[in-house]
């Protein structure tokens, strides 16, 4: 059962000339439980679908539901209750403190006149302990770490209580370590909490590896969808992102650049070795055939250039460029 579903939705804009379809004909699962990955190439719609999946913006036709909804049909203040939003861009209020920021996530359900029930301190507290916050719920937000900061948000978005978190590239501003840290955290999350969740990413490595499903949106229109597996092992991300420059990697699940091959060499191995040694083979120049009069033979400590023994990369490729110069 989803949480979300679209139904023949186009998204896009009303300008003076008419109306700019990005994408038309979606039809769309958001299921609970499941972290959902929307990828594609600038310029393919992820902004303007997550806008419109959110309620923010209208769609140019078809519609969103959300438990059997529209979306659009309902007040913002019922959206909210549905829907916790995401966005890139970067907190700034002075003053404010971790538990500050993350009990603005419960204004759906606070009454009118405002104050905090002892329900909304508990979820509040339930929410910044699920992001591993506990210990600094009343530090300052501009004493944190920007993987810190990202956690408030998703924090907030888990106080808000809602059946579906949407994230507008939720790593974008983040070092390796902070991305890959959230990503596993939204996963753990959408396990644990059973909530549907949805980020807009270009960490597609990281996505293979954290979405249990993938959106992979095309520049030229329409969308595939399925488990990150099938979706390497059938060729949609290579299709989608085929350049001349680069290609999808489906051995290893990124992009390896296009590099020009003008020598050739033969070679034999396995194993870890093997799949480094032809990176830098590749970003010399080398192109590795079947049958080359310079053959490579990987053993476990060394690296043997036509019996000549070799004791790293670097000097392999030394001497690879002493025989061709």
């Amino acid at each position: 059962m989803s949480t979300l579903s679209t139904y023949g939705l186009s998204i896009g804009y009303q300008t003076r000339q008419g109306r700019r379809v990005v994408q038309a004909d979606l039809n769309l699962q958001l299921r609970p439980g499941e972290l959902a990955g929307l990828i594609g190439p600038n310029g393919s719609g992820k902004s303007t679908l997550m806008r419109t999946l959110a309620g923010l913006q209208p769609p140019l036709a078809g519609r969103v539901e959300v438990a059997g909804r529209n979306l659009h049909d309902l007040p913002q203040r019922e959206v909210a209750r549905l829907i916790a939003l995401v966005l890139t861009d970067r907190v700034e209020v002075d003053n404010a403190t971790v538990r500050d920021i993350v009990t603005l996530g419960r204004y759906p359900h606070t009454r009118w006149w405002g104050g905090t029930s002892e329900a909304d301190r508990q979820a509040v507290d339930e929410a910044i302990d699920r992001v591993h916050l506990a210990d600094k719920s009343d530090r300052p937000l501009d004493e944190l770490s920007d993987g810190e900061r990202q956690r408030v948000l998703i924090a907030r978005a888990l106080a808000q209580d809602t059946p579906i978190i949407l994230l507008d590239e939720p790593t974008a501003h983040l070092d390796l370590p902070n991305r890959v840290e959230t990503m596993l955290l939204l996963h753990r999350l959408a396990q644990q909490t059973h909530k549907a969740i949805l980020l807009s990413t270009h960490e597609l490595d990281l996505a293979l590896q954290a979405a249990d499903r993938m959106w992979l949106l095309s520049a030229d229109g329409g969308m595939t969808c399925g488990v990150p597996e099938d979706m390497v092992l059938d060729g949609s991300f290579g299709r989608v992102f085929a350049s001349p420059n680069y290609f999808f990697n489906p051995a290893n699940g990124n992009f390896s650049m296009n590099y020009s091959l003008h020598r050739r060499v033969s070679m034999e191995g396995e194993g870890s070795r093997l799949y480094w040694t032809l990176r830098a083979l590749a970003r010399a120049g080398y192109e590795v055939v079947t049958h080359a009069d310079t053959h490579i033979r990987l053993t476990a400590t060394a690296w043997l250039l036509d019996d000549r023994e070799l004791p790293t990369v670097e000097a392999l490729l030394e001497a690879l460029g002493e025989a061709d110069g």
